[in-house]
């Protein structure tokens, strides 16, 4: 992955997730990658795909469940389509 200097890799992971939501790639309930095979999968630490999951849990776009991983929220399509439009205003 290519990252771009004006914005923090953790962001830039955490919109990529964001992206696979909204293409369909991933549903309500699906489970993400882990944190280490993510990092493995874009080349950077786990702490900053760590740092990447925790900002999407606390936006209520992922959820976790002890021992299993990472798993996408109900509803997060349209949380995601939410603030991609308070950002775009």
């Amino acid at each position: 992955m290519q990252f771009k200097e004006n914005k923090a890799i953790y962001l830039q992971i955490s919109d990529m997730v964001c992206d696979d939501i909204l293409s369909g790639k991933l549903s309500d309930n699906d489970k993400i990658a882990s944190v280490r095979d993510l990092a493995a999968l874009v080349e950077v630490n786990a702490n900053t795909c760590a740092r990447a999951y925790e900002w999407l849990q606390n936006q209520g776009i992922i959820f976790t469940k002890r021992g299993l991983g990472y798993f996408v929220n109900e509803g997060a399509r349209q949380t995601i389509i939410n603030m991609k439009r308070e950002e775009f205003i």
